[in-house]
């Protein structure tokens, strides 16, 4: 642990501020400080992402506990917690807002791309209502470990730029260490945003909102001759490629409640999250989620309800004419499906090694994916070993035994393998491209838990760096980290995951 305490903070900001967001009207937002904390202590600090953000690395090795804990406010910040309502669990909620995150700013990344610096747990805001704003060390370890996981697997995800321990309690079910996550996003808004305008009647500030968005996020619309209807369309595309990706690698948000939905097409918030073991379409892991609104493959659909919420906002923009207006919307949903079937599908296709549609493969996926239900198979490691028998059918003993009725795979083999025939790949080089869209490690959910509990019961913090340090090559061998590819053996499956409010 790097421990450096805010009384050693001093010298110039590490940051290039340039707050957009900050120059919107100020019902947007409200400005708020971070509150200090007793004695910050930088557990993790990103030092690859920070680069990507030309951020002063030598300034945060210095001042990067005062600033990521929030006791040191950068020279340029604007603090501010962001204004949003949501759909909660599909309950309207006209307020939330930021009850435990400030936005710090945003920088440009060297690759000219603005990127907002928000920290996750630094004290009350106008939006806490009756919560304490801060957060926990669990949830703070676990979105860390997640969210970079998630950048390696290929995902839009936020990222990871520092971890934070407060040197103060928090008190939850049980006392716990307070911690504080920096969090960095392409933006923080959600479709909740524009719910909070369209819920007041205010729909000049959505119409800035849209226009803001159009301007950070989808600028090639800006002389776009219906420019509202294309960005809903643009946001839809994007959600439907963003689901179908968490479909591939057995990913369960676990709240997908619009204010967890970003404009961006990032995933957001990685609270009750977690990666399926065994693979099972109806999973649900987060505590309050009691009757599977967001199982797994619950989530496609939840991503469409989600998007009719926002054209809900939108739709006064689209057209003059409401008929017209309403249709445009509508239109764009339906495509919604379209858009996420083909690409769930052509993902699913590269797992099992076809490069090549053909109008049976639908059928081959299905079959394959029933067959891992019944089988009680692992969902990540039955991918993966698919890769060996590709190459070689005598790998097929590996891949069977994942499964609790190993003879009932073996029809559906002989089938996939008539079907790699018509494909013009040989078999070396389909298990190499296979290997590279499954992954061999996931941050499994005991494994995480484990990270946890041994940084919460001992301070030790040797476990969370190693899963760091696994599942940032997700697809290479790593034979000396074999043992983190196994799933959970009895007594180590984790059953439920929590938000960490």
């Amino acid at each position: 642990m790097n421990q450096i305490s805010s009384q050693q903070a001093s010298g110039t900001s590490p940051f290039r501020f340039d707050n957009s967001y900050a120059r919107l009207p100020a019902n947007f937002y409200a400005r708020v400080e971070p509150t200090p904390v007793a004695e910050p202590w930088l557990i993790k600090l990103n030092r690859t992402l920070a680069e990507e953000l030309q951020l002063d690395i030598a300034a945060l090795e210095r001042d990067g506990a005062a600033i990521f804990s929030g006791s040191k406010v950068p020279e340029g910040a604007e603090p501010l917690a962001m204004a949003y309502a949501g759909h909660q669990f599909g309950t309207f909620v006209p307020q939330l807002g930021d009850g435990r995150a400030i936005l710090l700013g945003e920088v440009i990344d060297r690759n000219g791309r603005r990127r907002d610096i928000q920290l996750k747990g630094s004290g009350q805001t106008p939006y806490s209502r009756r919560g304490d704003g801060r957060a926990a060390l669990g949830p703070v370890l676990r979105e860390y470990i997640v969210s970079e996981a998630m950048h390696a697997l290929g995902v839009p995800t936020t990222r990871a730029l520092a971890a934070t321990v407060t040197g103060q309690p928090v008190y939850r079910e049980q006392i716990l260490p307070g911690a504080v996550f920096t969090r960095v996003a392409a933006s923080h808004i959600r479709v909740g945003t524009f719910q909070f305008f369209a819920a007041r009647g205010d729909m000049e500030s959505v119409k800035t909102l849209a226009d803001y968005v159009i301007d950070r996020h989808y600028p090639e619309l800006k002389d776009d001759e219906k420019p509202y209807p294309s960005l809903f369309k643009a946001v839809a595309a994007r959600q439907a490629a963003l689901v179908a990706r968490w479909l591939h690698i057995g990913f369960i948000h676990g709240v997908m409640n619009t204010d967890n939905m970003t404009i961006s097409g990032e995933t957001i918030d990685f609270g009750p999250c977690a990666f399926m073991d065994t693979y099972d379409p109806k999973k649900v892991f987060s505590s309050i989620d009691q009757f599977g609104r967001y199982a797994y493959a619950n989530q496609p659909a939840i991503g469409q309800w989600n998007l009719a919420r926002l054209a809900e906002t939108l739709v006064p923009l689209f057209d003059p004419v409401a008929d017209r207006a309403v249709n445009l919307a509508n239109d764009v949903l339906t495509e919604y499906g379209s858009i996420f079937q083909n690409h769930w599908l052509d993902g699913m296709r590269r797992k099992i090694g076809l490069s090549m549609a053909e109008d049976g493969d639908l059928e081959l996926v299905q079959s394959l994916l029933t067959l891992m239900h019944k089988g009680n198979a692992d969902f990540t490691l039955t991918f993966r070993r698919l890769a060996a028998s590709a190459e070689d059918a005598k790998a097929d003993a590996q891949l069977l035994s994942l499964f609790g009725n190993p003879e009932a795979l073996a029809p559906w083999l002989t089938d996939w393998r008539r079907r790699l025939e018509r494909e013009s790949q040989q078999p070396a080089e389909r298990a190499q491209t296979m290997r590279a869209v499954n992954p061999a490690f996931i941050p499994r959910n005991h494994r995480v838990e484990q990270a946890i509990e041994a940084a919460i019961e001992g301070a030790d913090f040797s476990l969370f760096e190693a899963l760091l340090d696994v599942t940032a090559k997700p697809y290479d061998a790593q034979p000396q980290s074999a043992s983190y590819a196994e799933p959970p053996k009895p007594g180590e499956e984790v059953l439920q995951t929590f938000c960490g409010t």
